[in-house]
């Protein structure tokens, strides 16, 4: 079972995989969290994100894995936990253009399809249903309104959870930032030549604008019973 969700950032993809993961035995691989960390790469070794050679050699020599450990699944770089160092404000500048340069991303698809080989797996990103696993069994674009999605992450900035309370108050200015950032890579990842940000044509829609995670989830995990049956 090959489990795929794509959408935006901030959509709620990794809450949702996370949460399905769990309830279905199936392996996390979140290969957002994968770009991130050639990101962190870079930004770590002053290599220019914009040098696509340079990048490319970046992504190409990293060791990027995933442990599970008591307080959730951990990202490693080179054997190094950096699970918190890729969700700086520093690597959301910089990801989608690291994302979009062709040799990072056959870089890290042939490592994703390489984690995902014995399968029992859920996978997000942005281009998982349609380029590392165009034949998923479940394939989940899930999307939110702009506004919604700012005011999430806002909120995880701030080591605050919408998705167990949406009354949650943030930092406007903040907020307003992240809004600006949230639409700059909305543009970037679904303009790119390599691997555009869109729908598999026979991807299930799911807006998650006003739903509870526990909704969303719900919904995913039906559409895998559906071909379990």
């Amino acid at each position: 079972m090959i489990v795929a969700i794509d959408g935006p950032a901030a959509s709620g993809k990794s809450s949702v995989a996370r949460a399905v993961a769990a309830r279905r035995q199936l392996t996390l691989l979140d290969t957002g969290a994968m770009y991130r960390a050639v990101t962190l790469d870079c930004l770590e070794n002053n290599v220019d994100c914009s040098d696509e050679a340079a990048v490319t050699e970046i992504a190409k020599r990293a060791h990027i894995s995933f442990d599970a450990t008591d307080a959730g699944q951990a990202v490693l770089l080179d054997g190094r936990d950096v699970t918190g160092d890729i969700r700086t404000p520093q690597v959301d500048e910089h990801v989608s253009a690291v994302s979009a340069i062709p040799g990072v991303r056959r870089a890290m698809v042939a490592l994703q399809r390489q984690l995902g080989a014995n399968g029992d797996v859920i996978a997000e990103g942005r281009d998982v249903g349609t380029v590392v696993f165009p034949h998923a069994d479940v394939k989940v674009f899930l999307t939110a309104d702009p506004k919604a999605r700012a005011h999430r992450r806002a909120a995880q900035r701030q080591g605050k959870d919408v998705a167990m309370d949406r009354s949650v108050q943030v930092d406007v200015k903040t907020e307003r930032s992240v809004l600006a950032d949230l639409i700059r890579r909305d543009r970037l990842d679904s303009t790119r030549e390599e691997s555009p940000l869109r729908p598999a044509l026979d991807a299930r829609h799911i807006d998650s604008s006003d739903l509870r995670l526990d909704e969303v989830v719900t919904q995913v995990l039906a559409a895998i019973d559906e071909v379990r049956r």
